[in-house]
């Protein structure tokens, strides 16, 4: 059985849990790009972050809404979700219709806010300026009853993504809008982002300083402080500290300054799912030249990353079914489009001698890998295959 796997795999409902990545490749030689989903790897990453962190944990659903990823983390004990649309709204419910949801995307369509609110229940929103508490003040009557999230950003620090480029309030402005909650009667909480990625857990420390003082000079007493996500994962050539350190100084920190008596909560998204997701593509072409490799997956399609921010995925290179010893030799990888941006942006060290029909399988791709595929030219992102066991990258 050769090609492609969609016809036999939809059949089967996507429950059937093959063994591994080889077992997956000898069944079905596919040649169409594949996402093989290790619950077991996902499960003992949330119960990680549900002992360890010093609060509530809820999943940031904009890095994998993939169905089985939000089934195994309900099992696993995750009831609180990160929101940023309706239709995640609306996935995330239809696994688990009692699911705390928080509309966290900081400027939100007013159509957006009055669905969530009137039909699915949602009591908690994100804000940056005056203009979104209107908005949100105006849909929901003033519900004394809404949690009105005010987000906040500082200088940005080491992360792979600045996301106060994008969202926060400078922190004058973050006690303004606590002030003209707190005037509303409503609910209050105060929300940062350190920028995904985050490398160094000092910065969640800085960022829950600067919190304590808004929260001082705002003169209220929020609900809960929101640390966001930005918990990193170990690409190739990255030196991280272990998740328990990030933790540990979040706990110091929230302990000194709020005296343990404000709840915190966090928001990871690669930090949780990355390691459980790897993209199984198939080497479609080779150049003469021997050192340029195409790939039918690329940045148009798990790899979307790979064209914004230099994040490096380890390789595990597989011939009918057998991995191949790690390699040195230096390849250009494309992606199968015309277009001439779909490549990775740095060379990947593989095997010598790649051949036609060698499978590829890139780790780490659980978070912003098929959240972000498009079919641009036509070609379809991977379909998703349950393995008992993740590969070892080693």
């Amino acid at each position: 059985m050769t090609g492609s796997i969609s016809t036999v795999f939809q059949a089967r409902a996507g429950d059937y849990v093959y063994r591994d990545a080889s077992a997956v490749i000898r069944q079905f030689r596919p040649h169409d790009p594949v996402y093989l989903f290790c619950a077991d790897r996902l499960a003992q990453r949330a119960g990680q972050f549900l002992r360890g962190f010093p609060g509530t944990v809820s999943y940031a659903v904009k890095a994998n809404p993939e169905a089985r990823v939000l089934r195994t983390l309900v099992a696993a004990g995750i009831s609180h979700f990160d929101v940023a649309s309706l239709p995640e709204i609306r996935r995330v419910l239809n696994i688990h219709p009692r699911a705390r949801l928080h509309f966290n995307n900081p400027v939100k369509a007013v159509e957006a806010i009055a669905e969530a609110y009137r039909q699915h229940g949602v009591r908690s929103f994100a804000l940056d300026e005056f203009s979104e508490l209107e908005k949100i003040q105006s849909v929901t009557s003033n519900d004394h009853g809404v949690l009105y999230t005010v987000r906040f950003k500082l200088a940005h620090d080491g992360a792979a993504y600045d996301f106060g480029s994008k969202f926060g309030a400078e922190p004058d402005k973050a006690v303004a809008l606590l002030q003209a909650v707190a005037a509303g009667g409503a609910r209050i909480a105060l929300t940062f982002h350190p920028g995904s990625q985050c490398t160094d857990p000092a910065v969640y420390g800085r960022y829950l300083e600067a919190a304590a003082d808004i929260v001082a000079r705002a003169g209220v007493t929020p609900e809960l402080i929101n640390i966001g996500g930005g918990f990193p994962e170990y690409y190739l050539d990255t030196a991280l500290p272990p998740l328990e350190q990030y933790f540990q100084a979040i706990a110091r920190t929230s302990q000194r300054c709020f005296a343990g008596n404000i709840p915190l909560m966090c928001e990871p998204g690669r930090g949780m799912v990355a390691a459980a997701v790897s993209l199984l593509a198939r080497v479609i072409h080779v150049r003469d030249c021997g050192r340029s490799l195409f790939l039918n997956d690329g940045v148009y399609g798990g790899m979307l990353e790979q064209s914004v921010v230099d994040l490096r995925f380890p390789a595990q290179v597989w011939r009918e079914g057998r991995p191949l010893p790690p390699g040195s030799a230096s390849y250009q990888v494309f992606g199968p489009t015309c277009d001439p941006i779909d490549r990775l942006l740095r060379p990947a060290a593989l095997p010598d001698h790649m051949q036609v029909g060698d499978h590829v399988e890139f780790g780490l791709l659980g978070a912003y890998g098929s959240a972000t595929a498009t079919s641009f030219n036509g070609f379809q992102p991977g379909t998703y295959l349950n393995v008992l066991r993740g590969t070892d990258f080693g």
